[in-house]
C-alpha cells in the first residue's frame, strides 16, 4: 500500500501532489477504537496515530491505493509533525527533497534556530567587551594607584602608553597568524592571555614600575590580536550585505565595555580597593573562552551543525575557499587605497585612544568631577557611541541594498567619523559649563562612532582573503597613534593645556577627511 500525509489548511484548497514511490512495508486496517499503536510510514514522515485519533489540529488527507476513496482523519498528530515558520535563517514548511517529496522535520528550539553566523557575531561582540573593560579599568584606577605611589603626569602617561607597546607587537602578526592558522585559535589566546595579564597587574604595581610596564605590555600583546582574529572570522562568517551590521556590533562591544567598565570600576574601587577591579574584570575571560572553545568555528566549511540553508546564504558572493599559504605584501602595499587606509587608522586613533586613556582625568581636574563622577560622566559618551555605531550599520547597510555604491557609503560614513569629532572638540574651549562639555563629548564620540562602517569596514571590502592582514597593518599605524598620542599628551599637559591636546586630534581629523575621500575605495582590489 502506498500512502501519503498531506497537509489540507482550512483556508486553502488542498494541494493534491503525487503518491510516493516508497510503498508501506504492509497494508494496515485501522481501527480507531484499538488500544494498539499503529506505526504508518509515508516518504520519511512518521504518522503515529492512536485510540484517541490524530492529535493534529489540521485535518489530514490519507491516500491508500488499497481504497479507492479518500479518507480524513481529524485531529492532531504528535510533536513529530510541527511545521516550523518561514524564517530567514530557517528551514522553511514546504521543503523537498531532490524527488520532489516534502519533507517535514521535528521541531526544535528557538536557539537552535538562531543563525549561526550571528552566534559568532554574538560572541566577539562580548569578546570586545571584555577587552575595552579590561582596558579602561586603568583609566579609572589610575587616579588612585597615582595617589599611592606618587606618580606625576608623566609617569601616567607612560604607564597609560606601555599597554600600546604589546598591543603594537601583534597586529601584524595576529593578521598572519589568523588568515593562516584560523580566528577562532587566534582570538581564544588573545581573551586568555589578557585576561590573566590583568589579574596580574596589582601584584606588578605593588613590585615596581618596571613591572607594571612589562605586564601592561604583556595585556597589550594578547589584546592586539582581537581585532585581526575577529575581521578574519567575519570575513568568513557574514555575507556582504550584513557586513556593516556586524562590524558596528562587534565594535560596539568596545563601546558597552567603556560603559562597564567605567561604571563598575569606581563602585569596586570605593567598596574593595582598586586591586578588585582587575581580579574581578580578568577572571570574566575564563568564561568566555569556555563557550567559544565549545560553539566557535574559524570557518562555516568546519562547522558540522551548520544549516544547509545558512550555508548556502554565507557563500552566496564568497571569496575563494582555498586557504592563505602566502602574503602578497609588493602587491598589497602598492595600492593607493591600502595607503588610505593606513593613514586615516593613525588620524583616527589618536583622538579616539586620547579619549579613552583620559577622559576620566579631563573630567577630574578640568571640570572638577570627583572619581564617582568621572566615572559616571564618562559612560554617556561611550553609550552614545555604542547607539551610533549599530545607527550607522543600518543605514550603511540599508544604502547598499538601496543600490548605492560600497564607495560613496563608506566615504560618506567615514567623512561623518571624522568631521563630527572634529567640530565637537573644537567646541570644548568654548563651553562654560560641565554639562556642556560632557555634551560636546559625546556628540565627538557618537560621531566617531560612524567610522565603524567606514574605514572599519574597508579591511573586506578591499582585500576579503587578506582582510586579518590588511587590518594588522592598518591597525598597527592605529596602535602607533595610540603610543605617541598617549604619551604626547601627559607631555603636554605638563608644559602646556587641554586646548593644545584637542588642537593636534582636531588637525589629524581634518587631514584624514581629504586623504580618505581622496583615495580610498570600496570596491575588491585585491583577490
Amino acid at each position: 500500500m502506498a500512502g501519503r500525509s498531506l497537509p489540507i489548511s482550512p483556508y486553502s484548497p488542498a494541494t493534491r501532489l503525487r503518491p510516493p514511490d516508497t510503498p508501506c512495508r504492509k497494508p494496515i486496517c485501522f481501527n480507531s477504537n484499538s488500544n494498539f499503536e499503529y506505526h504508518f510510514r509515508f516518504s520519511g514522515v512518521h504518522v503515529f496515530p492512536n485510540r484517541l485519533g490524530f492529535e493534529r489540529s489540521q485535518v489530514w488527507r490519507i491516500r491508500s491505493d488499497v481504497k479507492s476513496e479518500p479518507y480524513e482523519v481529524s485531529k492532531s498528530a504528535p510533536g513529530a509533525f510541527k511545521f516550523k515558520e518561514k524564517l530567514g535563517f530557517g528551514v522553511g514548511v514546504g521543503e523537498r527533497e531532490e524527488d520532489g517529496d516534502e519533507v517535514v522535520e521535528d521541531g526544535v528550539m528557538w536557539w537552535e534556530e538562531f543563525p549561526k553566523r550571528w552566534t559568532i557575531v554574538v560572541l566577539c561582540f562580548s569578546a570586545f567587551l571584555l577587552c575595552n573593560m579590561d582596558r579602561v579599568n586603568m583609566s579609572i584606577a589610575i587616579l588612585p594607584m597615582s595617589s599611592e605611589f606618587h606618580w606625576n603626569s608623566t609617569t601616567v602617561g607612560l604607564i597609560q602608553s606601555s599597554f600600546f607597546w604589546g598591543y603594537l607587537l601583534t597586529q601584524i602578526a595576529g593578521g598572519i597568524w589568523a588568515d593562516t592558522v584560523g580566528g577562532k585559535r587566534v582570538l581564544a589566546f588573545g581573551v586568555i592571555w589578557w585576561s590573566v595579564a590583568t589579574v596580574l597587574t596589582p601584584i606588578a604595581a605593588k613590585l615596581g614600575l618596571p613591572f607594571l610596564l612589562i605586564v601592561r605590555a604583556f595585556m597589550g600583546i594578547g589584546e592586539g590580536v582581537a581585532m585581526p582574529a575577529m575581521n578574519n572570522l567575519l570575513s568568513k562568517w557574514v555575507p556582504v550585505a550584513e557586513r556593516s551590521r556586524s562590524l558596528a556590533l562587534v565594535y560596539s562591544g568596545m563601546y558597552l565595555g567603556s560603559v562597564t567598565g567605567l561604571a563598575f570600576s569606581p563602585f569596586l574601587i570605593h567598596s574593595y580597593g582598586w586591586p578588585s577591579v582587575f581580579f574581578s574584570f580578568g577572571s570574566l575571560g575564563t568564561v568566555w573562552a569556555a563557550l567559544w572553545l565549545n560553539k566557535a568555528y574559524s570557518s562555516p566549511l568546519e562547522d558540522p551543525e551548520l544549516r544547509p540553508e545558512e550555508k548556502k546564504l554565507i557563500f552566496k558572493n564568497r571569496v575563494s575557499e582555498e586557504p592563505v599559504k602566502s602574503i602578497p605584501w609588493g602587491l598589497i602595499l602598492s595600492k593607493a587605497p591600502v595607503w588610505a587606509l593606513i593613514t586615516c587608522h593613525f588620524c583616527h586613533n589618536w583622538g579616539t585612544f586620547i579619549l579613552l586613556t583620559w577622559m576620566p582625568t579631563y573630567y577630574n581636574q578640568v571640570l572638577g568631577f570627583n572619581l564617582t563622577e568621572s566615572g559616571l560622566f564618562c559612560v554617556l559618551p561611550w553609550l552614545t557611541m555604542a547607539f551610533s555605531a549599530n545607527l550607522g550599520g543600518w543605514i550603511a547597510d540599508t544604502l547598499v541594498s538601496k543600490g548605492w555604491s560600497v564607495t560613496t557609503v563608506r566615504k560618506v560614513m567615514q567623512s561623518i567619523g571624522f568631521l563630527g569629532p572634529a567640530f565637537f572638540l573644537s567646541q570644548l574651549s568654548h563651553v562654560d559649563s560641565p554639562a556642556m562639555a560632557v555634551f560636546c563629548m559625546a556628540c565627538s564620540q557618537g560621531s566617531d562612532a560612524f567610522s565603524q562602517s567606514g574605514l572599519y569596514s574597508n579591511h573586506q571590502d578591499i582585500a576579503p582573503r587578506y582582510s586579518g592582514v590588511l587590518l594588522g597593518l592598518s591597525n598597527t599605524a592605529g596602535v602607533l597613534a595610540g603610543v605617541f598620542g598617549t604619551a604626547a599628551t601627559g607631555y603636554i599637559l605638563q608644559h602646556g593645556s587641554w586646548d593644545e591636546v584637542f588642537d593636534v586630534a582636531i588637525g589629524l581629523y581634518l587631514a584624514g577627511t581629504v586623504i580618505w575621500n581622496l583615495f580610498s575605495t570600496g570596491e575588491k582590489i585585491i583577490d
